[in-house]
Formats: structure tokens, sequence, C-alpha cells
């Protein structure tokens, strides 16, 4: 069963398997240290051998909650691009989740949120989960990587980057 727009639920991730689905696991990587920010994510459907997945960086957002903001959206304009309109988002962030849920409630994020909901037209039906950290850890490495480039990033593909498999990352 694919969950309701906007929920959180923590109970099971038997979700992320959900056959006829693409899962799009994303972060945002953000830190007061570093010039850039991090943006990851990684789509995937059961079953299927094919997975995506991109890192960027850009200069550094304002916030934590920014940056997860701003991954999703680049997250879905991704999935627009390669035509992928069945698709569930996760992330680690439930800030992030109530936020999309309830964007009257964020007037900060006016911008972003005005951003999102012409992303979200692409998409018959929207969902966004909440997961827990450990089971986002491939987007979190390629937001974290991308974030501690010492130059802008744009990567998408099929396979990781090299600077993400020196890591000690894997993609199974």
């Amino acid at each position: 069963m694919i969950p309701n727009p906007g929920s959180i639920d923590n109970s099971s991730a038997d979700w992320l398997y959900v056959e006829t689905s693409r899962v799009c696991l994303i972060d945002g990587a953000w830190s007061t240290d570093d010039k850039f920010t991090g943006q990851g994510w990684f789509c995937r459907k059961n079953g299927v051998t094919e997975k995506m997945m991109g890192a960027m960086s850009l200069r550094r957002s304002l916030s934590a909650l920014h940056a997860e903001c701003e991954a999703l959206i680049w997250a879905m304009e991704c999935m627009k691009v390669l035509n992928f309109s069945d698709v569930v988002f996760a992330t680690d962030c439930s800030q992030l989740v109530k936020m999309v849920s309830s964007p009257g409630e964020w007037p900060a994020f006016a911008t972003h949120l005005e951003e999102f909901q012409r992303s979200k037209t692409f998409f018959p039906t929207f969902t966004i989960r909440h997961i827990p950290r450990a089971q986002n850890q491939v987007a979190d490495r390629l937001a974290r990587g991308a974030r501690r480039s010492p130059s802008a990033v744009f990567y998408v593909d099929t396979m990781p980057p090299a600077w993400f498999s020196e890591s000690g990352a894997h993609t199974s």
C-alpha cells in the first residue's frame, strides 16, 4: 500500500519495496563551516535493477532545513526530466515532511514552497515519507560528498561518482 501524501510513519520500511512506485530517497547536507550545500538523491524501483542517483553542490543555504527543501525540489525536477511521475519521495528530515504538508505554517520558506508547488504538479499523486536516517545512507553520502567538494559539483547517473565509492559507500 502506498502511504498517504505527507504522512509520517516510521513503523515499517515495507512501503520502500512497493513494486508500483519508484522510491526517491533525498537528503540535503549543510554546515556553517562549508561554503557549499550538498544535495543528494537515489531513485530505484523494486524488482528492477535500474537505479539513478544525483549529487549537486551549490552556494551554502540559509539553514539545514533550506538545504533539505532545495534537495527535494531538485530531486523532483530530476524525476520530471527522467519522466518518472509515479514516485514516492522519502527523507530523514521530519520537518521537511511537515513543511510540505502544511506550507502556510512556514512563511520563511514561501519562495521555496512556491517552487515546490510548481514542481509538484507533474506528479499525479505526490507522496513524501519520513524514514529513519539509517535507511537514507546512499542519499546522505551523495549529499555530504557534494558538500565537501572543493568546487561546484553536478552529477546525475546510474553509477556513483568516484569520490562516493572512495568513501566506502555501496549502492546495493
